[in-house]
C-alpha cells in the first residue's frame, strides 16, 4: 500500500475518534477567545489526521525509538542516582508551575527538568549528559524530566491541555509492590517497570498511584504527535508557540530562581 493509501485508511479510521476531545475545550481559558478556537480546530485536525491513531495507551512498536531508549535505561538509571542524592532540595512540581496546586499541593512530586517549553536547564543537563543526548534521540521531544514520587503519593483525575503531543514514561525506579505503582489512563491500568515504557496520551482522564514505601520515579517526556501533512505544520505552529504562553514563562522564570539556589550550595 502507498503512503498516501496509508494516510487516507489511517485518516478514516480516526474519523470516529474525533468527538472525546470536544468536552474539554470550552475548560481551556488559557487559551481566550480567538486563540481557542482556533487551537480547537487544530486539535480537531490532530484527532482526524493523526499518523499513529488515538488509543489511551499505545502499543510501544508504534514508536521505534523507545525501544532504543527503553534499553539505555540503566545509564540513565546511574545519572538518576546521583540526583537523588538530593531529593529533598529538588523542587516539588507545583512550585515551577503553580496551575498544577489543583492536583498536587504537597513536597511529594519532585521534579529534576531538563529539556522543554523554555525550561531548558544546561546546570541539569550536565550533570545528565548521557540521558541528555539520548533525549535527543526521541522525534519531537519538546518537555523531559525526572518525575519522582514519594511513597504513597497519590495523584488525582486529570487531564493534559493539548493533543498535539503524546506522553512517554520511562520507569527507573519502581518499588515493590510493582502492582501498587500505577497509572490509570481512560479505561486502562499500567504498572511500571523499570527498563519498561508506557507510551500514553494524556488528554485523556489519568490518576496516579504509589502505594508503596518506596520512591517512584520516571522519565517523563513529551514528544510531538506524528500528523499528516500539512495538518503537522498547524500542530507544529500551537506547540511551537506555547513556548511563549505566560504560564510556561513563569515557570522558567521560577525554575532559573530554583537553579541558582541549588547550585550554590
Amino acid at each position: 500500500m502507498s503512503k498516501n493509501n496509508q494516510d487516507a485508511t489511517q485518516a478514516s479510521d480516526n474519523k470516529g475518534n474525533i468527538e472525546y476531545r470536544k468536552a474539554d475545550y470550552d475548560k481551556k481559558e488559557f487559551a481566550p477567545g480567538l486563540l481557542s478556537t482556533f487551537i480547537k480546530m487544530v486539535e480537531n485536525f490532530n484527532v482526524r489526521f493523526s499518523k499513529v491513531g488515538n488509543p489511551p495507551v499505545y502499543d510501544n512498536e508504534t514508536f521505534p525509538w523507545a525501544a532504543e531508549i527503553d534499553r539505555q535505561w540503566e545509564t540513565i538509571r546511574a545519572e538518576l542516582d546521583e540526583v537523588m542524592e538530593r531529593r529533598d532540595d529538588l523542587p516539588s512540581f507545583h512550585d515551577i508551575m503553580p496551575e498544577f496546586e489543583t492536583i498536587s499541593k504537597d513536597n511529594n512530586w519532585k521534579a529534576y527538568f531538563l529539556a522543554g517549553y523554555g525550561l531548558e536547564s544546561e546546570e541539569n543537563a550536565k550533570r545528565c549528559p548521557e540521558t541528555a543526548k539520548l533525549l535527543k534521540r526521541i522525534p519531537g521531544m519538546k518537555t523531559a524530566f525526572f518525575s519522582i514520587l514519594s511513597p504513597n503519593k497519590y495523584i488525582p483525575p486529570h487531564k493534559g491541555p493539548y493533543n498535539g503531543v503524546l506522553r512517554y514514561h520511562l520507569g527507573l525506579i519502581v518499588p515493590e509492590p510493582k502492582e501498587e505503582c500505577r497509572i490509570r489512563v481512560h479505561d486502562q491500568i499500567r504498572h511500571w517497570e523499570e527498563g519498561k515504557s508506557v507510551i500514553f496520551d494524556d488528554t485523556f482522564d489519568h490518576q496516579v498511584w504509589n502505594d508503596t514505601d518506596g520512591y517512584r520515579v520516571v522519565l517523563f517526556v513529551d514528544f510531538v504527535r506524528p500528523i499528516m501533512f500539512p495538518f503537522n505544520l498547524l500542530n507544529k505552529l500551537v506547540v511551537s508557540a506555547a513556548a511563549f504562553a505566560p504560564f510556561i514563562k513563569e515557570a522558567e522564570a521560577k525554575h532559573k530562581e530554583w537553579e541558582k539556589k541549588f547550585y550554590k550550595q
